[in-house]
């Protein structure tokens, strides 16, 4: 839409220069031609009397330069005025715009509840943000830099342009309805200080911070977060372990996401699986004969994890289920158990 009002305006404009180029041809000309005036005369005349400057004439002028002078000044003061409106529209048009698109975005923001919110559109951000759109998971962006928010801004992408470490600017992006936030700010003490405020405006506010310092490590921890990830630690941990078991890794790393066609690992919540008021196992559910999937991890309602869980497991209120399977197979599964993300 914004694109329409452009093109439209730009044509405007250039319909506007182009009379008034016409304007200036015709008075030269007519000053020349009329009052036998030399170029430099005539285009002064016809500079003074289209700007009506009121300067007096270069010579007197005879009735039919004074008919014309008349007429070159009518059409000047027309063209001249439908440019200015042209460029006014063309401003207060833009802001507008502006300001609808604003509106329009806090308005799908207001209407979100348990969504994610990302501080900082840097190369953790990203990777966050890429992440989760696979998922379908809800999620808001708050980033400073103007251009980063223009150039990566689409419909799939709520952005919030401000700074995340003012509270006016983390209600804006509904904290205290989020379910979690992430803070990928480049600098320690900015996520230091994001932590702090969500702490204290979302108690239930599940937390996960970068950190580039190991000694932000604890302080962070301190000031709220659940999760703090240090990246570069990550990284080189990562790179060490592709020369102990290269092969382990790269399994591994192929159980990653990069788009929705591509998941094949998944946590599930047992309410979507069963009616919890009747017990069952994973036996039970029987996934492996029905979609394929294998159950590789159990979480209960504790938070204990169970790596390779037995069959007999009982599948209690509250937990969860980590599921493997090939792309396909995660998909029959969903289907299977109408599982909606």
């Amino acid at each position: 839409m914004k694109s329409v009002f452009l093109k439209l305006f730009k044509s405007k404009i250039y319909i506007a220069l182009w009379l008034f180029v016409f304007i200036v041809v015709v008075g030269i000309l007519g000053f020349r031609v009329l009052s036998n005036y030399s170029w430099v005369d005539a285009f002064y005349m016809t500079v003074i009397t289209i700007t009506t400057v009121g300067f007096g004439e270069v010579q007197p002028l005879d009735d039919t330069s004074k008919i014309f002078t008349t007429f070159l000044i009518l059409t000047s003061v027309f063209i001249v005025g439908y440019a200015i409106s042209i460029i006014t529209e063309y401003i207060l048009s833009n802001n507008n715009l502006e300001e609808l698109k604003q509106k329009k975005m806090q308005k799908k923001i207001d209407a979100l509840n348990n969504h994610i919110i990302i501080c900082g559109y840097g190369r953790n951000g990203k990777q966050a943000a890429t992440k989760l759109l696979a998922y379908n998971k809800p999620f808001v962006i708050i980033e400073k830099n103007k251009e980063l928010i223009d150039r990566f801004e689409n419909d799939s992408t709520m952005f919030i342009h401000g700074n995340a470490n003012e509270d006016e600017v983390l209600e804006q992006a509904g904290i205290a309805r989020a379910s979690t936030l992430i803070c990928a700010l480049p600098n320690d003490a900015d996520n230091l200080f994001v932590v702090l405020s969500a702490r204290q405006i979302n108690k239930h506010l599940r937390i996960i911070s970068r950190a580039s310092q190991e000694p932000t490590y604890n302080k962070l921890k301190m000031a709220g977060a659940n999760n703090v990830i240090l990246p570069d630690k990550i990284g080189g941990d990562h790179m060490a372990s592709l020369v102990v078991v290269p092969d382990l890794i790269e399994f591994i790393d192929n159980l990653s996401i990069v788009g929705k066609a591509n998941i094949n690992i998944e946590e599930i919540e047992v309410s979507k699986l069963y009616d919890a008021s009747s017990l069952k196992t994973i036996r039970d559910l029987d996934l492996r004969n029905k979609t394929g999937c294998n159950v590789i991890g159990y979480k209960d309602g504790n938070g204990d994890y169970i790596v390779n869980p037995e069959a007999e497991q009982a599948l209690l209120p509250n937990s969860k289920i980590i599921v493997l399977g090939r792309p396909e197979q995660i998909q029959k599964l969903n289907t299977v158990f109408d599982i909606k993300h």
